[in-house]
C-alpha cells in the first residue's frame, strides 16, 4: 500500500517509503500518464485488473498509461491495482494506491473500505497541508466578514463570480486577500490579471471562446511558454478532464483565479464596460475566425463586429486615461491591442490575426485615409463622441514585416488645467510668474514628445487670460481649447505654416502669441522679431535641456544679440510617474538613498531642502487601485532658466552649454534631477523615478 500526498501548489503527487536507511521518492504527475496521477485528476476511484492490459487502460482514458519503471527496476510485477483518492471538501489531498491482492481481484467491498479509510486521512492531511474546509475561510479567520455574513451572501448568490464581486463591492475585501483565500482552500497557486506576465497559451486545441467563459478557465502561460490552467474552481475534475483533453498536453500547471482576471485574460475589456462587450464582441470574431482562415474583406459580413471593436477599443483608451493606443501585428499570432497608461505600455486585448486587416481598414474609413495603400505610411485624424463630448484622435499607420500597425494618439480635450495644479516648486513659479508678466520677450518650454510642453502652455495662458489681452495661437493640432483665445489649425499641406501664421496674428493687433514649434529658421526668426516688436510669444522646442536650448537656436542661424534680448526664460520639463496615494509606504532612507541625493542635488545646495537627520521617503508598494504597479498618474519636473545680464553676455559670446549652465544655476536654475528630487522629499514619487530623469 502507497499513501502519495499531494504537494501544496505542486501538480505532482509523492510517496515516501524507506529502504534501509534510505528514504526513497516516487514522484508523479497529476495527468493520464500514470494511474495515481489520473485518479487524482479525475477525483474518481479505480480498480485495474491487469496495469498491462492497454485496451483495459484505454476504456477508461485514451492516454492513461500505467508507470511501470518501478516494475522494470526490481524483479516485481504489478498485477491488479486498487487506487482511490484522498478527497477533503472536494479538494484533492492524495492519493490511497493498494496493489496485488492476495487473491482474485479487487473488488467493491475493498474499494468502500478504502473509501472509509480515505475519509479519515483526508481529515488528517488537510489539518497538514494548511487546507480549509470554504474556499473564504480565511476571510472568516481574520475577521473580514461574519459567518453568517458569508452564508448569507452564499445562499443569495448565482455563481462563484457574483459571490467575488459582492465580497469586493459590499465587504471591500481586496483581490489579493480573496486569491490567498482561494489558494488556501484549492491548494494551488494564486494568479492575479498580470499581462506583462502572462499571455494566452498558444495551442492547436480549437477550445472554444464562449466554452471557456462560461467556465471561468483561461489556459495562459508564462514567459517560457509553459501552459497553467487558471480556473475558478480548480476542484472541478470533470472540466479539468475535458480541458486536458482538448488541449492534448502532458504537462502543466493548475492555478486559481478570480472571474473577472479570467475574463480579461479570455480578452473582456479592463474596468467598467458593458458586462463582457469586449469578449462577446472577440468571441463574435473569433468563432467567424474559426470558420475561414482567409484574410477578411473589410466588407465582410462581420464588419458590424469589427466596427464595434474599434469603438471598444477606442472608449476604452479614453476611459483608462491612456494617451496612446498601439495596434501592433505578430508575425505567427494575434495582433496585440496595447495602450500607454501614465506613459508605460500596458497590454489590454488580442484581436484574432485573421481581422487584423479588417480592422486596420476600418480605422482608416475613421481617419479618411486610403484603404487600398499598404506600402507607405499614412497619416490622419478621427474624432468620436464619449459621453457627449467629443474626442479627437492623431492616427498613424506603419508598415511592418508583419502587416500594417497603426499608433492612434488621443489628444487632451477640454479646457486648460490651473497653474497651480501643476505642481511647479514655489522658487520656479515665481520667477515663472515674473517672467510671464513681462510686456515683451520670448517663453520657451521645452522637452521631447510627450512631455507635457501644451499642457504647460495653456495653464500660462489660462493664467494670462483676461479680458484686457488679445491672445492668438497657432497650434498643430489644436487639442486645449480656452475661451478668450483666438486658436488657429496650422496646415502645411496648404502651405500655411507656422511662420505664415506668425506674420498674420502680427497684422491682428495681438498681446501675446502662441506658436505650437518653432520647428525651423523661418519660424524661429519670426518669433524673435515679433518678441522685439513688442509682443510676449510662447513657444515650444524639442531639446533636453534650457541651457542647450540656446545653442539650438543659435545653430539654427538666429543672431544671439536679438535671441538674449528677447529671450526673457526658458522652461524644460519632463512627466514622471507619481506613486499611488492608496498603497505608497514610508521608509527611513537609507545610506544608499542620502548618497544618491547628495550626489545628485549637489553638496553646495543641499542646505535648501531643509533634510531632517531622520529623513523617511516613500516608496511604490502596489495595490488594486494602481494595478499592483505602484504609480498612478504622472506629474512635471521642471528646469527654468531666467534671462540675466550675466547670462545675456555669454550667449554674445556663445559661450560653451556647460559653462551657461553654471551662470544658469547661479542665477537661481535648478536642473530637472534636482527638481526630482524635491519631489521624492515633497512625497509624489521615489528615486527610482529620479533615475529615469538623469540621475546615475
Amino acid at each position: 500500500m502507497s499513501i502519495f500526498q499531494r504537494r501544496r501548489q505542486h501538480q505532482d503527487l509523492v510517496a515516501r517509503f524507506k529502504t534501509g536507511k534510505e528514504t526513497l521518492e516516487i514522484k508523479v504527475p497529476i495527468s493520464p500518464l500514470s494511474i495515481a496521477g489520473y485518479v487524482a485528476l479525475s477525483q474518481r476511484p479505480l480498480i485495474i485488473s491487469n496495469p498491462y492490459d492497454t485496451q483495459e487502460l484505454a476504456a477508461i482514458h485514451p492516454r492513461l498509461r500505467f508507470a511501470d519503471r518501478f516494475d522494470k527496476s526490481s524483479d516485481f510485477r504489478t498485477r491488479n491495482i486498487l487506487c482511490v483518492p484522498i478527497l477533503n471538501a472536494g479538494v484533492i489531498m492524495g492519493i490511497l494506491q493498494i496493489i496485488n491482492k492476495n487473491s482474485g481481484p479487487f473488488t467493491n467491498k475493498d474499494m468502500a473500505v478504502a473509501r472509509e479509510l480515505n475519509e479519515i486521512l483526508g481529515n488528517k492531511f488537510r489539518y497538514e497541508l494548511g487546507g480549509t474546509q470554504n474556499p473564504f475561510d480565511l476571510l472568516l479567520h481574520e475577521n473580514l466578514i461574519s459567518e453568517k455574513a458569508l452564508a448569507d451572501l452564499q445562499e443569495s448568490s448565482n455563481d462563484t463570480r457574483q459571490m467575488v464581486q459582492r465580497l469586493m463591492s459590499e465587504y471591500r475585501i481586496n483581490e489579493a486577500k480573496l486569491g490567498t483565500s482561494l489558494s488556501i482552500h484549492y491548494q494551488v497557486p494564486f494568479i492575479h490579471f498580470d499581462p506583462e506576465k502572462y499571455h494566452l497559451y498558444q495551442s492547436e486545441s480549437r477550445l472554444n471562446s464562449s466554452y471557456l467563459k462560461r467556465n471561468f478557465v483561461a489556459v495562459i502561460a508564462d514567459a517560457h511558454d509553459k501552459p497553467i490552467v487558471l480556473m475558478a474552481e480548480p476542484n472541478n475534475a470533470s472540466l479539468l478532464m475535458e480541458i486536458e483533453s482538448a488541449l492534448g498536453i502532458d504537462s502543466y500547471d493548475i492555478a486559481v483565479g478570480l472571474p473577472t482576471h479570467i475574463l480579461q485574460y479570455l480578452g473582456d475589456s479592463v474596468g467598467g464596460s458593458g458586462p463582457g462587450e469586449m469578449s462577446e464582441i472577440l468571441d463574435e470574431i473569433g468563432t467567424s475566425a474559426e470558420e475561414s482562415d482567409e484574410t477578411v474583406d473589410e466588407l465582410s459580413d462581420d464588419a458590424p463586429a469589427v466596427v464595434r471593436l474599434v469603438s471598444r477599443i477606442l472608449h476604452d483608451a479614453k476611459r483608462l486615461n491612456a494617451s496612446d493606443i498601439h495596434i501592433d501585428p505578430e508575425k505567427n499570432g494575434p495582433t496585440r491591442v496595447r495602450m500607454r497608461i501614465d506613459g508605460v505600455c500596458r497590454d489590454i486585448n488580442q484581436v484574432p490575426a485573421s481581422h487584423h486587416s479588417a480592422v486596420i481598414a476600418r480605422i482608416k474609413i475613421m481617419s479618411n485615409l486610403n484603404i487600398a495603400e499598404k506600402r507607405v505610411p499614412q497619416d490622419g485624424k478621427l474624432a468620436f463622441r464619449m459621453s457627449g463630448q467629443l474626442v479627437e484622435v492623431r492616427v498613424a499607420t506603419i508598415p511592418t514585416v508583419a502587416g500594417e500597425g497603426v499608433v492612434m494618439r488621443i489628444l487632451a480635450s477640454g479646457g486648460a488645467m490651473p497653474i497651480g495644479k501643476m505642481n511647479v516648486a514655489p522658487s520656479n513659479m515665481s520667477r515663472l510668474e515674473d517672467m510671464i508678466k513681462k510686456p515683451h520677450g520670448i517663453l520657451l518650454v521645452v522637452g521631447p514628445t510627450g512631455s507635457g510642453k501644451t499642457t504647460t502652455l495653456h495653464a500660462i495662458l489660462g493664467y494670462l487670460n483676461t479680458p484686457e489681452k488679445k491672445i492668438w495661437t497657432a497650434e498643430d493640432p489644436v487639442e486645449i481649447t480656452q475661451p478668450g483665445l483666438q486658436q488657429v489649425q496650422v496646415s502645411p499641406k496648404i502651405g500655411f505654416t507656422f511662420a505664415n501664421a506668425l506674420r498674420a496674428f502680427l497684422r491682428a493687433d495681438p498681446d501675446i502669441i502662441l506658436i505650437g514649434e518653432m520647428r525651423d529658421k523661418e519660424t524661429a526668426h519670426a518669433g524673435i522679431e515679433a518678441s522685439l516688436t513688442g509682443h510676449l510669444v510662447l513657444s515650444t522646442l524639442h531639446t533636453n535641456s534650457a541651457p542647450e536650448t540656446i545653442t539650438r537656436l543659435l545653430d539654427l542661424g538666429l543672431d544671439p544679440v536679438n535671441f538674449s534680448d528677447a529671450c526673457v526664460g526658458i522652461l524644460a520639463q519632463r512627466l514622471i510617474r507619481t506613486l499611488c496615494g492608496s498603497c505608497k509606504e514610508k521608509r527611513p532612507a537609507s545610506e544608499t538613498d542620502w548618497a544618491f541625493i547628495k550626489r545628485q542635488y549637489g553638496e553646495e545646495y543641499l542646505h535648501e531642502l531643509n533634510l531632517p537627520d531622520n529623513l523617511e521617503l516613500y516608496h511604490a508598494k502596489g495595490c488594486e487601485e494602481c494595478g499592483d504597479t505602484g504609480y498612478r498618474g504622472r506629474t512635471g519636473v521642471h528646469e527654468l532658466l531666467g534671462m540675466t545680464p550675466a547670462l545675456r553676455s555669454m550667449v554674445y559670446k556663445e559661450a560653451s552649454v556647460a559653462d551657461m549652465k553654471a551662470q544658469a544655476m547661479q542665477d537661481g536654475m535648478r536642473t530637472l534631477v534636482q527638481d526630482a528630487i524635491y519631489k521624492v522629499i515633497k512625497g509624489d514619487t521615489d528615486l527610482a523615478q529620479v533615475q529615469i530623469v538623469g540621475g546615475d
